[in-house]
């Protein structure tokens, strides 16, 4: 794996203005007399665009002055942002503790190594959750066998883990954005866990689809885990720590059928859950001792240590001076968030939908592994290896996106944080989408079996769909976390959602698609179905990467946050004001 950069380490607390003026009193709070320094915060793109050429045959793509057309002006910004960075007091004189007080201890702040601790562990919860959904197909056969339904009817299991993690990536987003990352995932990990008790000892299948239900229904998934990398990172420098979360994600799909062969040839049906507990609770144990990130929570927890020691007895978390906690008003908002992002906001709804898609392509055609390879008499473990150059093709990829992003710090650090578009996210995925639908091609029609080819053949084409999947689960996951920053947990869940319940649907299809159409051709069909559907899938990244400005800027939310991070001098805020996540403001 390749070695990650540095980061500045931790950075110095930016110092607090204590000269107060005379305080001037709303209708709901006092602001301290402290001015922005708008020359301060100055952006380097003011005076001319940054826009860095992008080179090759996209180098007429986007740039930052294409943005600059329709948003608000820079005076506007930093006006609006000059109220909200101001410190506030409560009716009653509370004092809110404010950003820059804390910005020593938040998770930007943090040394190299601390970072990439949480994100070790992270690696592994998000393994474990994918494992799950990935490792259970290896068990269809012999839970058919030992509760006599037919296997059609034991992929259920799977179909309802799928779509109701959908549905818990949804639920459990915007809740670790108001209550903190550890609490939720560790929640989060703990229900999964003990629906895996309940599928390991069922007495009939009814129970195991009901424990695979509530399994996928608990699973806070890759939204949480992605919103952890914006407290950790400015947009400039997450890449890195979004690739890795990423490899996480798609290495837990693919390992699954690789052990599931061996747990099926040699294990009963229930240690497909016994081995799935045994992971989750040694992730969670791991994850246990890891730090919170979410820099509200840690805000909070700066300002009762203040108050405790003494050293200001005044001081409140932004947390602790609502009351209540969390009203029913707040509570449906803060439900609701990940769906109205999902559905008003275009960036999100429109990389959804090109992830989601694939991802469903992909279970699809996993799933057309079995009736494939049988052609050259595989047996259980030769077709649980097969998925070995899957796992290939997503380390490949991998590796391919370490030269664009070194390029990328490379610009920004000669040029500032505002001399690349977030379109150029997107750039490498230009070039590896294609495989996808080169990938379904080749595989259709290398999948005849002897003696038209060799079963090698199919494997590679395998390879390079599993590359084209990874780009575009990285490219879109990248975009949407830079855009939306510390919500991206409830943008990220809308992709989340679109992945997995497509997926869910896809295995129920799957395996008939590949057994009944057509003629003696049947997989060779299948295929060459979702190659063309690739094809369409794939016209969306390019329509994002060319209009990504204009879609962007119909999106009050990303345009707002945008506009706080320019003017607090490229730094990105850990928090909008509430009114800004009414749906009718969205």
């Amino acid at each position: 794996m390749a070695s990650v950069p540095a980061s500045d380490g931790a950075r110095a607390s930016r110092p607090t203005n204590k000269e107060d003026a005379t305080p001037t009193r709303d209708s709901s709070v006092t602001r301290v007399g402290r001015s922005f320094d708008a020359e301060k915060h100055q952006r380097p793109d003011d005076e001319k665009s940054g826009g860095e050429p992008n080179g090759g045959f996209f180098e007429d793509g986007p740039g930052r002055d294409e943005e600059s057309e329709g948003t608000r002006s820079h005076d506007e910004d930093l006006a609006a942002a000059n109220s909200r960075m101001q410190p506030e007091y409560t009716p009653d004189g509370k004092r809110i503790i404010t950003e820059e007080e804390c910005d020593h201890i938040l998770g930007y702040s943090w040394p190299t190594w601390k970072k990439w601790m949480l994100l070790s562990s992270i690696f592994a919860v998000q393994v474990s959750m994918n494992f799950n959904t990935s490792v259970f197909p290896s068990a269809v056969t012999p839970i058919s066998e030992a509760f006599h339904v037919s296997e059609q009817a034991a992929r259920t299991g799977q179909c309802a883990f799928l779509v109701l993690y959908a549905f818990g990536c949804e639920l459990w987003a915007p809740w670790s954005e108001e209550f903190g990352r550890w609490t939720i995932l560790q929640c989060s990990l703990f229900l999964v866990n003990m629906w895996q008790i309940l599928a390991a000892l069922a007495p009939h299948f009814g129970s195991i689809v009901v424990a695979r239900g509530l399994g996928g229904l608990s699973s806070a998934g890759g939204s949480v885990t992605i919103g952890m990398v914006a407290d950790l990172y400015q947009p400039e420098e997450q890449q890195w720590a979004v690739l890795f979360v990423v490899l996480s994600s798609v290495f837990g799909t693919s390992v699954g059928p690789v052990v599931g062969g061996p747990i099926q040839k040699f294990l009963p049906w229930y240690w497909n859950f016994w081995i799935q507990l045994i992971f989750g609770v040694a992730v969670q144990a791991i994850h246990f001792f890891m730090p919170e990130s979410r820099a509200t929570i840690i805000m909070d927890r700066e300002a009762k240590r203040r108050r405790k020691s003494g050293e200001d007895t005044n001081v409140y978390g932004p947390n602790e001076v609502k009351k209540p906690r969390l009203s029913m008003h707040e509570f449906t908002i803060t439900w609701l968030r990940p769906f109205e992002m999902f559905v008003r906001e275009p960036i999100v709804l429109s990389c959804s939908l090109l992830s989601g898609f694939s991802d469903a392509l992909i279970f699809t055609f996993q799933e057309g592994f079995a009736p494939v390879f049988n052609k050259w008499g595989f047996g259980t473990l030769e077709k649980a290896w097969a998925f070995i150059p899957v796992n290939i093709g997503y380390l490949l990829a991998y590796i391919s996106f370490i030269p664009w992003i070194i390029r990328d710090h490379r610009v920004i650090r000669a040029k500032g944080p505002d001399a690349l578009a977030p379109e150029r996210r997107l750039q490498w995925l230009l070039y590896l989408a294609p495989l996808e639908t080169i990938g379904l091609f080749g595989f259709a029609w290398t999948s005849m079996g002897p003696p038209e080819s060799h079963w090698i053949a199919p494997m590679i084409f395998s390879c390079l769909i599993a590359i084209a999947n990874f780009a575009i689960y990285m490219s879109t996951i990248d975009y949407m976390v830079a855009s939306y920053g510390p919500y991206s947990a409830s943008a990220t869940g809308g992709n989340g959602f679109a992945r997995d319940f497509l997926a869910g649907i896809s295995a129920m299809y799957a395996v008939p698609l590949y057994e009944n159409i057509g003629d003696s051709r049947h997989t060779e069909y299948a295929s060459t179905i979702l190659a063309c559907l690739a094809l369409m899938v794939t016209i969306p990244v390019y329509v994002i990467y060319w209009k990504g400005p204009v879609i962007r800027e119909r999106s009050k939310f990303a345009q707002s946050l945008e506009a706080d991070r320019r003017a607090k001098g490229g730094r990105r805020v850990v928090a909008v004001p509430e009114e800004q996540l009414e749906p009718e403001n969205l």
